[in-house]
This record gives C-alpha cells, sequence and structure tokens, in this order.
C-alpha cells in the first residue's frame, strides 16, 4: 500500500477537525495546498507524499475544511479561512523551514500563506498557480451576482455536478488579490504551467513572476500539458523541481 493511502489524523482549528497526512524526514518540510474543491487524495499530492517519504522528505498534506476528509461546509470556506488551517497544521506538524507547492487556487493561497511563514519559508513551487481568479475568472454579470450575495455555478470539466462559487468565498478573495501590487516574497520560486491548460491562462503566471519580488524566479511552460500537469512525465518535472530546491 501506498504511504498516501494510509489513513489520516486530524489537528482541531477552531472547532474543527482538519484532517491531514504528515511523513517526517529530512528538511525543508514539503507542503502541498490543493485547489478549488480539490483534497490530499488527488494525484499530484499522493505523488509528492510518496516521492518525499521515499526520498526520506520531510511532507505534509491536509484537507481545507469542507473538503476531503476534514469537517465543516464547503459554502463556508474562504482564502483566509483555510489560510488559517494550513498555518495552524504547519504550527502543529512542522518544524524549521517550509517549502510550499500550490495547485491552482492552492498557488494563490500558496503566497497568502508565504508571506505569513516569514523567514521560514524556503521556497515555493506553483503548479497552474492562480492568484486572483475571482477577478480575470468571471464575467460581469458572474461578478455582479456574486456582488449581489449569490452562488455562481458553473460547469465541472471532472465531475457531474456543477462548479459553486460562493459569495463569501468571493467577496473574501477579492480583498487577497496578489497581482495589483508587489508580492513581498525573496525565496526560491518555480512556476509550471501547461500550454494546453484551458482553465488558468499562462499569462497569469507571467504576471505572477513579475509581481513577486524575488529575483530568483523561472518560469517553466509544459507542452502539451493541461490545467492538472498530472501525466507521469509532469509529475516527473514536478519531482526533479522538487529536488533541485531541496
Amino acid at each position: 500500500m501506498e504511504l498516501a493511502e494510509q489513513a489520516c489524523d486530524f489537528h482541531e482549528v477552531d472547532g474543527r477537525r482538519i484532517a491531514f497526512r504528515h511523513v517526517a524526514g529530512t528538511g525543508p518540510t514539503i507542503v502541498f495546498l490543493p485547489g478549488y474543491m480539490s483534497d490530499m487524495d488527488g494525484s499530484k499530492a499522493t505523488a509528492i507524499y510518496d516521492w518525499a517519504a521515499s526520498e526520506g522528505r520531510a511532507c505534509l498534506l491536509l484537507d481545507y475544511s469542507g473538503c476531503g476528509h476534514s469537517d465543516g461546509t464547503f459554502g463556508e470556506g474562504t482564502l483566509t479561512r483555510w489560510k488559517d488551517e494550513v498555518l495552524a497544521l504547519i504550527a502543529a506538524q512542522v518544524q524549521g523551514p517550509v517549502l510550499l507547492v500550490g495547485s491552482s487556487m492552492g498557488g494563490w493561497l500558496m503566497l497568502l500563506v508565504g508571506m505569513a511563514l516569514g523567514e521560514r519559508l524556503h521556497a515555493m513551487i506553483g503548479i497552474a498557480a492562480a492568484p486572483d481568479f475571482t477577478s480575470w475568472g468571471y464575467d460581469r454579470e458572474q461578478k455582479a451576482a456574486l456582488a449581489a450575495g449569490q452562488t455562481v455555478f458553473e460547469d465541472n470539466p471532472y465531475g457531474p455536478m456543477p462548479t459553486p462559487t460562493y459569495p463569501g468565498f468571493w467577496q473574501d478573495a477579492q480583498l487577497q488579490r496578489m497581482l495589483i501590487r508587489q508580492v513581498p516574497l525573496t525565496c526560491p520560486v518555480r512556476l509550471l504551467h501547461g500550454q494546453e491548460d484551458d482553465e488558468v491562462p499562462s499569462d497569469i503566471s507571467v504576471l505572477l513572476m513579475r509581481a513577486l519580488a524575488s529575483d530568483d524566479v523561472q518560469g517553466i511552460l509544459v507542452k502539451g500539458g493541461d490545467h492538472r500537469l498530472s501525466r507521469p512525465q509532469d509529475i516527473a518535472l514536478l519531482e526533479r523541481t522538487l529536488e533541485s530546491l531541496l
């Protein structure tokens, strides 16, 4: 059985049980942040966890409240709430420096968590990072509906049920925008983006490169890669990128 298939543990944050898996090893500790409506059972999360375990590296996976194995209601989730949960898990489970890996929305959350970590932040890897998607990812009518307190539903390419965006999430996220200012992070950053990503334009990674204060930022455009970047060659690239930063 792969390590990532083992039962998870729980840590209470503000009365919510947050599910996590942690493997001990040498640092910096890899912390994976899933995308919107995703969890730690996804292919990239499990691949990172199993790679870290095989290499003797420390790694932490978690499910945001309302997602996966964690308590809570998804519709009550916000970037601020999920950021606080990630920071609480890191404080409880991780010693020393942290290497953040953020996928899609997790790439936005990665920036917020990274700023809160301060000197503990070792490096970051964004996978189709999607900062500010509440601005560029919705049309005028959708934004008006969200601003009026309505939930917006969109087609879900990964399942039969539509993807909801709740007004509380949208309103909080609009206050957390990153691309409208300099992002005061100076650690090494690697941004992986699929050339065929039809959900997050690769231009977003370019904008993020410009916004980051760090001088050590590299963007890697993957030919044929889609939004998930979960093909075997994509996972191999991610593992090589992790190894180079560790």
